[in-house]
C-alpha cells in the first residue's frame, strides 16, 4: 500500500500536491460550514412553525424571493394561463 502512495506521489510535483491538498481541505471546510448553516436554517423553520407559521409556505416565499421579479411574474402569468385552459381557475 505504501508503495502505491509513493508511486502516485511521483505523478504530481510537490507544488501540485500542496495545491490539491489545499483545495480538498477548503472544500471540506466549506462542506462543514454548509452543514452547520443547513442546521441553523432548520432551527429557524422550527421556530417559525412553533410560532404558528406554515413552513411549506415560508419555504415557497423564500424560493420566490430569490427569483427575478419579471421572471416570476412571467411564470405566474403562464401558470394562470395553463390553469385557466384546464378549467382550474
Amino acid at each position: 500500500m505504501a508503495d502505491d502512495a509513493t508511486a502516485h506521489s511521483d505523478v504530481l510535483n510537490a507544488t501540485a500536491q500542496g495545491q490539491l491538498k489545499s483545495i480538498i481541505e477548503r472544500v471540506e471546510r466549506l462542506e462543514q460550514e454548509k452543514s452547520e448553516i443547513a442546521e441553523q436554517i432548520k432551527e429557524v423553520f422550527a421556530e417559525a412553525k412553533g410560532n404558528g407559521f406554515d413552513v411549506k409556505i415560508l419555504r415557497k416565499v423564500v424560493r420566490l424571493r430569490k427569483q427575478d421579479r419579471a421572471k416570476r411574474q412571467e411564470e405566474e402569468a403562464i401558470l394562470d394561463l395553463y390553469l385557466s385552459a384546464i378549467g382550474e381557475i
